[in-house]
């Protein structure tokens, strides 16, 4: 009798939790570096998948910076703090072949998605990632409004970008030019890798990565010399401002152009007043897709891979839609994108979409590249010594 009872009860115990609200409740946590009016721009991917699949979502702020620390600890552990994680893409590649990475294969369909755009989170043939929108670095924002009460105009040549400089920079009320954004230095060298994939060329930026020539090389060398430090030199180029403070600085009138990429769109009061351009004579254009990955501790695999699938195609539409990102699955439409980011894509036609130069080389090197590129900004009299260091680093 009292062993009918108790199975009674366990029969009842575990109808009672399979009621809705009563069961262990299925979370996911997300970590990405986005924050602030970026952060506000994915929510409704999350809150779309939430509403989907009734999984919950939480989200979290950490820099890739950071997480390239943290997370080889963790692993080590055999745990992490995230079920789905933003990271660089060579990052998650390193951590698939020592075993930390979900395997991805069969999940999503490569044909769907911009030719090569998965090919950095592969191994072998297996898939250890889900790529979502790209960012693109399209060259130089300006406000129409700017442009217009100031009778400027969009520069064709090297001497006319030089010449809107100096009209800017003697404009009153101007503190310089063009607005340098820093945040742990990647803003700097945005802006660095457009100007060497225009004026050496988008061979010399796949060479560079290739390790296949040397920083101090010629052709570096006077990109450098020619180009960025006269402009650095006459005092064009801001100090380094954060990014986000920069923007808001530009927005308000100190400053004429702000080079950043195509997020800025969703960032500002008005998109309709935003114009863009690129370098004069400009080869190649930066296009730089963001990628996610699961752990292999993750407590949840089907479901973060779920997650990362929705992200990688879904999720994709509904991002573009906020403004400031270009997709990577070919199945979105034109019609999701806002206005101007129509004009951002067609600054990609006819020139070479190239990877971003520092996140694809990563490792030590890359906040190396950081630095020297804040001791140029502040110092253009030592591009010497910055080459140097720079080939040093890379070796």
């Amino acid at each position: 009798m009292r062993r009918n009872i108790l199975v009674l009860l366990l029969v009842v115990l575990v109808a009672i939790c399979s009621l809705p609200g009563i069961a262990a409740e299925k979370k996911l946590t997300v970590i990405s570096g986005w924050s602030g009016p970026e952060m506000d721009a994915f929510m409704p991917v999350l809150s779309a998948f939430e509403k989907e699949t009734g999984i919950k979502v939480d989200y979290q702020i950490y820099r890739a910076e950071d997480l390239a620390v943290l997370l080889p600890a963790q692993f080590d552990a055999k745990t992490a703090p995230a079920d789905v994680i933003f990271m660089w893409a060579w990052f998650i590649a390193k951590h698939a072949q020592e075993g930390h990475v979900l395997d991805m294969t069969g999940y999503l369909n490569e044909a769907d998605f911009i030719s090569g755009a998965l090919d950095p989170v592969k191994v072998g043939d297996k898939l250890y990632g889900g790529v979502y929108t790209g960012k693109v670095k399209p060259g130089f924002w300006y406000r129409k409004s700017f442009f217009e009460k100031h009778g400027l105009s969009v520069p064709k040549t090297w001497t006319e970008f030089t010449a809107l400089c100096s009209k800017i920079q003697r404009i009153p009320g101007i503190k310089a030019a063009i607005a340098s954004g820093n945040g742990v230095g990647w803003p700097l060298s945005d802006i660095t890798e457009h100007f060497i994939a225009t004026y050496a060329g988008p061979d010399v930026t796949h060479a560079l990565i290739d390790k296949k020539i040397s920083w101090q090389d010629p052709v570096v060398a006077s990109m450098f010399k020619d180009k960025l430090v006269p402009l650095l030199k006459a005092g064009y180029f801001s100090e380094p401002i954060e990014w986000t403070m920069a923007l808001d600085l530009w927005w308000g009138g100190d400053y004429g152009l702000f080079f950043m990429g195509s997020w800025i769109t969703g960032m500002v009061e008005d998109p309709d007043d935003l114009g863009v351009f690129s370098l004069p004579e400009c080869k190649g254009i930066v296009f730089a897709p963001d990628y996610a990955f699961a752990p292999a501790y993750t407590k949840y695999p089907e479901e973060a891979r779920r997650l990362l699938a929705f992200l990688a195609t879904k999720g994709q539409e509904i991002q573009v839609a906020e403004g400031g990102h270009i997709s990577t699955y070919t199945k979105v439409p034109l019609s999701a994108y806002p206005a101007v980011d129509r004009e951002v894509a067609a600054l990609l036609d006819g020139v070479v979409a190239l990877p971003d130069l520092d996140d694809t080389i990563g490792g030590e090197w890359q906040p190396a590249f950081w630095d020297q590129l804040k001791l140029l900004w502040v110092s253009p009299g030592r591009v010497d010594e910055v080459l140097e260091t720079l080939q040093r680093k890379a070796k």
